[in-house]
Protein backbone atom coordinates (compact mmCIF):
# COMPACT_ATOMS: atom_id res chain seq x y z
CA UNK A 1 0.00 0.00 0.00
CA UNK A 2 1.33 3.44 -0.80
CA UNK A 3 0.13 6.79 0.55
CA UNK A 4 -0.39 10.17 -1.10
CA UNK A 5 -1.24 13.53 0.45
CA UNK A 6 -4.76 14.72 -0.31
CA UNK A 7 -4.16 18.16 -1.77
CA UNK A 8 -2.67 20.36 0.96
CA UNK A 9 -4.56 18.76 3.86
CA UNK A 10 -1.55 16.97 5.33
CA UNK A 11 -3.55 13.72 5.27
CA UNK A 12 -1.65 10.99 3.46
CA UNK A 13 -4.27 8.57 2.21
CA UNK A 14 -3.84 4.95 1.20
CA UNK A 15 -4.20 4.65 -2.58
CA UNK A 16 -7.12 2.27 -2.00
CA UNK A 17 -9.76 3.38 0.51
CA UNK A 18 -12.79 1.85 2.17
CA UNK A 19 -16.24 3.12 1.28
CA UNK A 20 -18.76 2.13 3.92
CA UNK A 21 -21.92 2.39 1.82
CA UNK A 22 -22.21 -1.41 1.73
CA UNK A 23 -22.53 -1.43 5.53
CA UNK A 24 -25.88 0.27 5.04
CA UNK A 25 -27.19 -2.67 2.97
CA UNK A 26 -27.30 -0.35 -0.03
CA UNK A 27 -26.54 -3.09 -2.55
CA UNK A 28 -27.65 -6.21 -0.68
CA UNK A 29 -28.70 -7.19 2.81
CA UNK A 30 -25.66 -7.38 5.10
CA UNK A 31 -25.02 -8.49 8.66
CA UNK A 32 -23.01 -6.70 11.31
CA UNK A 33 -20.54 -9.53 11.91
CA UNK A 34 -19.34 -9.45 8.29
CA UNK A 35 -19.41 -5.67 8.24
CA UNK A 36 -17.19 -5.43 11.32
CA UNK A 37 -14.78 -7.98 9.82
CA UNK A 38 -14.67 -6.03 6.55
CA UNK A 39 -13.65 -2.83 8.34
CA UNK A 40 -11.01 -4.71 10.33
CA UNK A 41 -9.67 -6.34 7.15
CA UNK A 42 -9.36 -2.91 5.53
CA UNK A 43 -7.35 -1.48 8.42
CA UNK A 44 -5.17 -4.59 8.70
CA UNK A 45 -4.48 -4.37 4.96
CA UNK A 46 -3.09 -0.84 5.23
CA UNK A 47 -6.18 1.18 4.32
CA UNK A 48 -6.31 4.35 6.40
CA UNK A 49 -9.23 6.29 4.90
CA UNK A 50 -12.89 5.42 5.50
CA UNK A 51 -15.75 7.25 3.81
CA UNK A 52 -19.42 7.11 4.77
CA UNK A 53 -22.60 9.22 4.65
CA UNK A 54 -25.85 9.51 6.60
CA UNK A 55 -27.58 8.85 3.27
CA UNK A 56 -26.19 5.30 2.94
CA UNK A 57 -28.89 2.98 4.21
CA UNK A 58 -30.60 6.07 5.65
CA UNK A 59 -28.25 6.27 8.66
CA UNK A 60 -27.59 2.51 8.89
CA UNK A 61 -24.08 2.67 7.40
CA UNK A 62 -22.91 5.29 9.91
CA UNK A 63 -24.46 3.36 12.78
CA UNK A 64 -22.86 0.04 11.80
CA UNK A 65 -19.51 1.70 11.05
CA UNK A 66 -19.58 3.38 14.46
CA UNK A 67 -19.91 0.00 16.11
CA UNK A 68 -17.10 -1.42 13.97
CA UNK A 69 -14.75 1.43 14.91
CA UNK A 70 -15.13 0.93 18.67
CA UNK A 71 -12.26 -1.56 18.76
CA UNK A 72 -10.01 0.25 16.28
CA UNK A 73 -7.59 2.93 17.57
CA UNK A 74 -8.58 6.38 16.30
CA UNK A 75 -5.10 7.08 14.98
CA UNK A 76 -5.36 4.15 12.55
CA UNK A 77 -7.72 5.91 10.14
CA UNK A 78 -8.98 9.15 8.68
CA UNK A 79 -12.76 9.39 8.71
CA UNK A 80 -14.95 11.17 6.20
CA UNK A 81 -18.71 11.63 6.21
CA UNK A 82 -21.10 13.90 4.36
CA UNK A 83 -23.93 16.40 4.68
CA UNK A 84 -26.86 17.42 2.50
CA UNK A 85 -28.32 14.10 1.41
CA UNK A 86 -30.48 12.04 3.76
CA UNK A 87 -33.51 9.77 3.92
CA UNK A 88 -36.01 8.08 6.17
CA UNK A 89 -38.48 5.21 5.76
CA UNK A 90 -37.25 4.62 2.23
CA UNK A 91 -37.75 8.24 1.13
CA UNK A 92 -34.72 10.29 0.04
CA UNK A 93 -34.41 13.88 1.24
CA UNK A 94 -32.01 16.75 0.62
CA UNK A 95 -31.20 19.78 2.77
CA UNK A 96 -28.06 21.87 2.23
CA UNK A 97 -29.04 24.72 4.58
CA UNK A 98 -26.49 25.95 7.10
CA UNK A 99 -28.52 24.82 10.09
CA UNK A 100 -29.21 21.36 8.77
CA UNK A 101 -25.65 20.63 7.73
CA UNK A 102 -24.31 21.89 11.04
CA UNK A 103 -26.71 19.69 12.99
CA UNK A 104 -25.92 16.82 10.64
CA UNK A 105 -22.23 16.83 11.52
CA UNK A 106 -22.92 16.47 15.23
CA UNK A 107 -25.53 13.77 14.56
CA UNK A 108 -23.02 11.84 12.44
CA UNK A 109 -20.36 12.07 15.12
CA UNK A 110 -22.79 10.61 17.64
CA UNK A 111 -23.66 7.69 15.34
CA UNK A 112 -19.99 7.11 14.54
CA UNK A 113 -18.86 7.40 18.14
CA UNK A 114 -16.13 9.96 17.41
CA UNK A 115 -15.38 13.49 18.56
CA UNK A 116 -13.79 14.69 15.33
CA UNK A 117 -14.42 14.23 11.59
CA UNK A 118 -11.25 14.43 9.52
CA UNK A 119 -13.01 15.36 6.27
CA UNK A 120 -16.59 16.58 5.89
CA UNK A 121 -18.05 16.54 2.38
CA UNK A 122 -21.07 18.22 0.84
CA UNK A 123 -22.81 15.21 -0.68
CA UNK A 124 -23.77 15.15 -4.39
CA UNK A 125 -24.07 18.86 -4.95
CA UNK A 126 -25.95 18.38 -8.23
CA UNK A 127 -29.13 17.81 -6.19
CA UNK A 128 -28.82 21.28 -4.69
CA UNK A 129 -28.44 22.59 -8.25
CA UNK A 130 -32.09 21.62 -8.77
CA UNK A 131 -33.28 23.17 -5.49
CA UNK A 132 -34.01 26.85 -4.69
CA UNK A 133 -30.74 28.78 -4.56
CA UNK A 134 -28.97 26.32 -6.83
CA UNK A 135 -25.24 25.73 -6.45
CA UNK A 136 -24.84 29.30 -5.22
CA UNK A 137 -26.39 28.16 -1.93
CA UNK A 138 -23.55 25.67 -1.52
CA UNK A 139 -21.11 28.55 -1.95
CA UNK A 140 -22.96 31.08 0.22
CA UNK A 141 -24.40 28.89 2.98
CA UNK A 142 -23.34 25.23 3.07
CA UNK A 143 -19.59 25.65 2.82
CA UNK A 144 -19.36 28.64 5.21
CA UNK A 145 -21.24 26.60 7.84
CA UNK A 146 -18.76 23.76 7.48
CA UNK A 147 -15.84 26.16 7.58
CA UNK A 148 -17.16 27.45 10.92
CA UNK A 149 -17.03 23.89 12.25
CA UNK A 150 -13.50 23.61 10.91
CA UNK A 151 -12.52 26.80 12.75
CA UNK A 152 -13.93 25.27 15.94
CA UNK A 153 -11.91 22.08 15.42
CA UNK A 154 -15.00 19.90 15.00
CA UNK A 155 -13.93 18.89 11.49
CA UNK A 156 -10.48 18.89 9.98
CA UNK A 157 -11.08 19.62 6.31
CA UNK A 158 -13.91 20.48 3.92
CA UNK A 159 -14.73 18.97 0.54
CA UNK A 160 -17.48 18.47 -2.02
CA UNK A 161 -18.69 15.43 -3.95
CA UNK A 162 -20.60 14.88 -7.17
CA UNK A 163 -20.92 12.71 -10.25
CA UNK A 164 -20.90 15.80 -12.48
CA UNK A 165 -17.36 17.13 -12.79
CA UNK A 166 -18.49 20.52 -14.10
CA UNK A 167 -20.43 21.15 -10.89
CA UNK A 168 -17.34 20.54 -8.78
CA UNK A 169 -15.36 22.97 -10.93
CA UNK A 170 -18.10 25.63 -10.76
CA UNK A 171 -18.30 25.62 -6.98
CA UNK A 172 -14.50 25.82 -6.59
CA UNK A 173 -14.38 28.73 -9.04
CA UNK A 174 -17.05 30.61 -7.09
CA UNK A 175 -15.54 30.10 -3.62
CA UNK A 176 -12.65 31.80 -1.93
CA UNK A 177 -9.57 29.79 -2.73
CA UNK A 178 -8.84 27.20 -0.07
CA UNK A 179 -12.47 26.78 0.98
CA UNK A 180 -12.82 23.51 -0.89
CA UNK A 181 -9.86 21.34 0.05
CA UNK A 182 -10.82 18.15 -1.77
CA UNK A 183 -13.30 16.70 -4.23
CA UNK A 184 -14.75 13.21 -4.44
CA UNK A 185 -15.90 12.11 -7.88
CA UNK A 186 -17.12 8.69 -8.93
CA UNK A 187 -17.27 6.62 -12.12
CA UNK A 188 -14.96 9.01 -14.00
CA UNK A 189 -11.60 7.30 -13.62
CA UNK A 190 -12.48 3.80 -14.71
CA UNK A 191 -11.77 1.52 -17.65
CA UNK A 192 -14.83 2.88 -19.44
CA UNK A 193 -14.60 6.55 -18.45
CA UNK A 194 -11.47 8.59 -17.69
CA UNK A 195 -13.10 12.04 -17.90
CA UNK A 196 -11.67 12.97 -14.49
CA UNK A 197 -8.28 13.21 -16.18
CA UNK A 198 -9.39 16.36 -18.00
CA UNK A 199 -9.99 18.16 -14.68
CA UNK A 200 -6.88 17.11 -12.76
CA UNK A 201 -4.88 20.13 -13.92
CA UNK A 202 -7.59 22.48 -12.68
CA UNK A 203 -7.84 20.78 -9.29
CA UNK A 204 -4.06 20.80 -8.90
CA UNK A 205 -3.87 24.49 -9.78
CA UNK A 206 -6.47 25.23 -7.11
CA UNK A 207 -4.68 23.08 -4.52
CA UNK A 208 -7.64 20.72 -4.30
CA UNK A 209 -7.04 17.05 -3.52
CA UNK A 210 -8.78 14.37 -5.59
CA UNK A 211 -10.55 11.22 -4.43
CA UNK A 212 -11.88 8.77 -7.00
CA UNK A 213 -14.66 6.28 -6.29
CA UNK A 214 -16.37 3.23 -7.77
CA UNK A 215 -13.62 1.52 -9.79
CA UNK A 216 -16.20 -0.99 -11.07
CA UNK A 217 -18.37 1.87 -12.34
CA UNK A 218 -21.24 0.85 -10.05
CA UNK A 219 -21.11 -2.73 -11.31
CA UNK A 220 -20.69 -2.10 -15.04
CA UNK A 221 -17.22 -3.62 -14.93
CA UNK A 222 -18.09 -6.99 -13.45
CA UNK A 223 -18.41 -10.59 -14.53
CA UNK A 224 -21.84 -11.01 -12.96
CA UNK A 225 -23.27 -8.17 -15.02
CA UNK A 226 -24.77 -4.81 -14.28
CA UNK A 227 -27.44 -4.55 -11.55
CA UNK A 228 -30.99 -3.91 -12.76
CA UNK A 229 -31.07 -0.44 -11.18
CA UNK A 230 -27.99 0.83 -13.02
CA UNK A 231 -28.76 4.05 -14.97
CA UNK A 232 -26.22 3.43 -17.77
CA UNK A 233 -27.57 3.27 -21.34
CA UNK A 234 -27.92 -0.20 -22.85
CA UNK A 235 -25.21 0.40 -25.43
CA UNK A 236 -22.66 1.07 -22.68
CA UNK A 237 -23.84 -1.93 -20.66
CA UNK A 238 -23.39 -4.17 -23.71
CA UNK A 239 -19.89 -2.83 -24.42
CA UNK A 240 -18.76 -3.37 -20.82
CA UNK A 241 -20.21 -6.89 -20.78
CA UNK A 242 -18.25 -7.69 -23.95
CA UNK A 243 -15.11 -6.36 -22.26
CA UNK A 244 -15.79 -8.51 -19.19
CA UNK A 245 -16.13 -11.59 -21.37
CA UNK A 246 -12.85 -10.77 -23.09
CA UNK A 247 -11.05 -10.48 -19.74
CA UNK A 248 -12.57 -13.78 -18.59
CA UNK A 249 -11.24 -15.47 -21.73
CA UNK A 250 -7.77 -14.29 -20.70
CA UNK A 251 -8.19 -15.64 -17.16
CA UNK A 252 -8.01 -12.09 -15.79
CA UNK A 253 -11.21 -10.94 -14.03
CA UNK A 254 -12.32 -7.52 -15.22
CA UNK A 255 -12.88 -6.54 -11.56
CA UNK A 256 -9.16 -7.03 -10.91
CA UNK A 257 -8.17 -4.99 -13.96
CA UNK A 258 -10.66 -2.27 -13.06
CA UNK A 259 -9.35 -1.85 -9.52
CA UNK A 260 -5.74 -1.85 -10.68
CA UNK A 261 -6.47 0.74 -13.38
CA UNK A 262 -8.38 3.07 -11.06
CA UNK A 263 -5.59 3.21 -8.46
CA UNK A 264 -2.85 3.62 -11.06
CA UNK A 265 -2.96 7.41 -11.47
CA UNK A 266 -0.45 9.11 -9.13
CA UNK A 267 -2.35 12.41 -9.42
CA UNK A 268 -5.35 10.90 -7.64
CA UNK A 269 -4.80 10.54 -3.90
CA UNK A 270 -7.10 7.58 -3.34
CA UNK A 271 -9.79 5.39 -4.88
CA UNK A 272 -12.77 4.22 -2.85
CA UNK A 273 -14.40 0.82 -3.14
CA UNK A 274 -17.12 -0.67 -0.98
CA UNK A 275 -17.76 -4.17 0.34
CA UNK A 276 -19.20 -5.69 3.49
CA UNK A 277 -17.40 -8.96 2.73
CA UNK A 278 -13.97 -9.25 4.41
CA UNK A 279 -12.71 -11.67 1.75
CA UNK A 280 -13.59 -9.16 -0.96
CA UNK A 281 -11.79 -6.45 0.98
CA UNK A 282 -8.60 -8.51 1.22
CA UNK A 283 -8.82 -9.43 -2.47
CA UNK A 284 -9.21 -5.80 -3.55
CA UNK A 285 -6.21 -4.80 -1.45
CA UNK A 286 -4.13 -7.54 -3.06
CA UNK A 287 -5.19 -6.41 -6.53
CA UNK A 288 -4.52 -2.74 -5.79
CA UNK A 289 -0.97 -3.48 -4.72
CA UNK A 290 0.07 -4.77 -8.15
CA UNK A 291 0.26 -3.24 -11.62
CA UNK A 292 -2.44 -3.93 -14.19
CA UNK A 293 -1.80 -5.76 -17.45
CA UNK A 294 -1.51 -2.65 -19.59
CA UNK A 295 -1.92 -4.58 -22.83
CA UNK A 296 -5.23 -5.88 -21.52
CA UNK A 297 -6.21 -2.34 -20.46
CA UNK A 298 -5.71 -1.20 -24.07
CA UNK A 299 -7.72 -4.15 -25.38
CA UNK A 300 -10.60 -3.42 -23.01
CA UNK A 301 -10.66 0.24 -23.97
CA UNK A 302 -10.74 -0.72 -27.65
CA UNK A 303 -13.67 -3.07 -27.03
CA UNK A 304 -15.61 -0.37 -25.17
CA UNK A 305 -14.80 1.88 -28.11
CA UNK A 306 -17.21 4.71 -28.79
CA UNK A 307 -18.94 4.07 -25.47
CA UNK A 308 -15.92 5.51 -23.66
CA UNK A 309 -16.95 8.46 -21.48
CA UNK A 310 -20.65 7.81 -21.98
CA UNK A 311 -22.20 8.82 -18.66
CA UNK A 312 -25.59 9.18 -17.01
CA UNK A 313 -27.53 11.31 -14.54
CA UNK A 314 -27.21 10.72 -10.78
CA UNK A 315 -30.21 9.28 -8.95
Amino acid sequence: MHYTELGHTGMKLSHLSFGASSLGSVFRETNERDSFAAVEAAIEGGINFIDVSPYYGHYKAETVLGKALRNIPRDKYYLSTKVGRYGKDGVNTWDYSAKRVTDSVYESMERLGVEHIDLINVHDIEFQAALPGGLQLVVDETLPALCELKAKGVVGHVGITDLQLQNLKWVIEHCEKGTVESILNFCHYTLNDDALEDYLGFFEHEGVGVINASPLSMGLLSQRGVPAWHPAPKTLVAACQKAAEHCASKGYPIEKLAVQYSVSCPRIASTLFSSANPDNVRRNIEWANSEPDWDLVREVKEIIGDQQRVTWANS
